[in-house]
This record gives structure tokens, sequence and C-alpha cells, in this order.
């Protein structure tokens, strides 16, 4: 099995380095093609107005000057001798439920996966701070996501259909279970921050805050909260079904 791993977090992330690890039980044949830096919240973006740099960094390990759907495109259609079986995407540093599957450039590289008809899947470990260092627990995915993998990797998915895997910040022994849930709703507050620099001139910082949410059961916030590994089925088609004949009706 050819296994192709990308990220948002960038190609010396710790999480990644934790990924190759995970995917080299399940094959020998491991190709890594990641983003130069951080494209963490770039989503589903493509760079079309640049070019794209490309930088061999090792054996099978390429860094792209890029976001993570850039990567997972290069690897399909330049690196690779040959399309991949399996396409990785992770292990993101901090979970990605809720609303947050629609920034996630982690999320993204498993969609630009799925677009181009390859098995994909998104992994993503929940944190915590310990006075101001972020503290991810990454010996929990390691420890679970090799079995689990395993499993969704024999299991047939319809085309256009990703998995989202989120694991919650506790230790391996501590985790509840493996459920399969449904994306939740947060509440976002979303502001800017403006500053000044060293000459006067302004600058902005979009800032983030999240009003409590008590996550319904059998949603990924829910699992998150109950130390169970949320395992998320997404898919492309966007199309609000349900509204269809509602819509047809009023357009008549």
């Amino acid at each position: 099995m050819r296994i192709l791993l990308t990220n948002d977090d960038g190609i010396h992330a710790e999480g990644l380095a934790s990924l190759e690890r995970i995917a080299r039980t399940l094959s020998d044949d491991v190709w890594v093609v990641a983003p130069e830096q951080d494209q963490s919240g770039y989503a589903h973006s493509l760079s079309i107005s640049e070019p794209l740099r490309l930088r061999k960094i090792g054996e099978k390990h390429f860094a792209v000057r890029g976001t993570p759907t850039d990567c997972v495109i290069m690897g399909v259609k330049k690196i690779l001798p040959a399309a991949p079986d399996l396409i990785l995407s992770g292990v993101n540093s901090g979970a990605n439920i809720a609303d947050d599957v629609t920034y996630s450039g982690t999320v993204a590289g498993a969609m630009e996966g799925a677009l181009l008809g390859v098995r994909s899947i998104a992994l993503s470990q929940a944190y915590s701070y310990l006075g101001e260092d972020r503290v991810v627990p990454y010996e929990t995915t390691e420890a679970l996501a090799p079995a689990l993998l395993k499993k969704l990797v024999a299991m047939l998915l319809p085309d256009g259909v990703l998995l989202n895997v989120n694991f919650p910040n506790c230790l391996p022994e501590e985790i509840a279970g493996t459920v399969v849930t449904s994306q939740g709703k947060l509440v976002h507050s979303l502001w800017v921050d403006e500053r000044r620099d060293g000459r006067g001139l302004p600058y902005y910082w979009l800032r983030f805050g999240r009003e409590p949410v008590e996550g319904k059961q059998g949603t990924d916030l829910y699992a998150m909260r109950n130390r169970l590994v949320s395992v998320t089925p997404l898919q492309l088609d966007l199309t609000a079904h349900e509204i269809r004949d509602q819509l047809t009706k009023a357009l008549a």
C-alpha cells in the first residue's frame, strides 16, 4: 500500500513525524509532501497566483511552498511514481471538530485526496496548556491510530467521502472508546484586533472567542469532552438536499 502524508502545520511539525511513525505500521511505502511553512487556517485553498516551489529534504520527503491542497496535488500528480492508495493528513496540533472543519487545512488535505479519488483520512489531536506552553499528547494518537486505521482502510467508502478522526486530550489509557459522530456546532465570536507597528501604522489580527457549548451526544464535541475518539464521515457534496423541493416550489 502506497501512502501519501501531508499536514497544515508544516514539514517540520512534530505531528507529521508522529503520523509517519503511524503510517509505517501500515506500509513501508510512505511518502511525505507537506507545506514548507505553517498553513493552519488556510482551509481548502489553492495557490494559483504564484508558482509552487518544491524542495526535496530527504528520501520520499518533500516540502512545498504552498497549501495542504497544493501538497496533495503535487504529490499525486507530480512527485509519486503512481497514485497513492491512501492519503493521511495530520496529525494536527489541536482538534478539528464542529465549525473548525471548514477552516482546517488538515481536513482540506484529506478533502483534496477525496476529490482525486483516493481514500483520505484526517487525524487531529486535542491539547491543553501548561502555563503558556501547548502540551499535545501525540502519544495518544500514536498508540490508538494504527489499529483504528487498519479497520478504516478495510471498509468501503462511497466516492466523495473522507474521514475526520479526532483524538481527545488525555493519555491513551484514559480513552473511553471510539465512536462514529456527526459534526457539532460551536458558537464563534470573531473580532478584529487592531494594533500599531514601530512606525505607528495599523495592522490587524483576526481573533476567535468561543462561548461555552454543551455538545449534543453523538457529535464530535461530545466525544472530545468525554474522552472518546471521534470518527466523522464528511462528504464533498455540500448540497442541502432537504430544501431542494422547497426551493423548487418557491421558484415555480
